[in-house]
């Protein structure tokens, strides 16, 4: 049964960046669209429950299904299409990669704070917590250049968007979150040249977080002067 798929979107989102990897490395034809998530559309919100992005819309013979949640689409994606498998098939390791995705979206979190907060002494405390769970990815790093050696996984889909924050980070402050953190660095620089992971934002990301930050007055702008 073919399936036809469909991917709501927001330029910005880190979330919707690990499905846009998954997709781009199965080698999957899919459609992009690209929403306000400032001013929802309706259609929207009847097909997320969340009002989250991504939604994966996966139209069948038997009609339209709407996959919400970032891994749960990942996982999907994994376990419909062809080409490069990107989750383990030991079945221990494949919960270790998935306890490191969720990981990842801890960072996130974090990361949510240290770029949108105004408060200095907030931001040190983010900045403080996100090098700590680094520290703790680099002692679980091998030799690279991905997570789990020469194949690229699901963990890397997920850690790829969290990166290329710092792409406009590193230009603002020396945040030192990745200062002797060796393996970190030379996995954030294999993951930076894949084609997956260049061609998951457009050519306006910069410009886009850059205002992002304006927007919320944030103080990492202030470290910039």
């Amino acid at each position: 049964m073919t399936a036809s798929l469909k991917l709501i979107s927001h330029k910005l989102c880190p979330y919707v960046q690990r499905a846009v990897i998954a997709l781009k490395e199965k080698g999957v034809p899919f459609e992009r669209i690209d929403i306000d998530l400032a001013d929802k559309p309706d259609w929207f919100l009847e097909l997320s429950p969340l009002g989250k992005v991504p939604v994966l819309v996966v139209t069948t013979d038997r009609g339209e299904v709407a996959v919400f949640e970032s891994n749960v689409i990942c996982e999907y994606i994994e376990e419909t299409q062809g080409g490069a498998k990107l989750h383990p098939a030991d079945a221990l390791t494949r919960a270790e990669h998935r306890a490191w995705m969720e990981f990842g979206s801890a960072i996130l979190g974090d990361l949510w704070r240290l770029e949108t907060t105004t408060d200095p002494a907030t931001f040190e405390s983010k900045r403080l917590a996100v090098a700590a769970k680094f520290a703790r990815i680099e002692a679980a790093l091998g030799v690279g250049p991905y997570f789990a050696g020469n194949a690229f996984s699901l963990v890397d889909a997920v850690f790829a968007p969290i990166f290329r924050y710092f792409d406009l980070f590193d230009e603002l402050t020396e945040h030192g979150i990745f200062r002797d953190l060796l393996k970190v660095q030379a996995w954030r620089a294999g993951l930076a040249q894949r084609p997956s992971v260049r061609t998951a934002v457009g050519a306006d990301y910069p410009q886009l977080l850059r205002a992002f930050l304006v927007r919320h007055d944030a103080h990492l702008l202030k470290l910039a002067a």
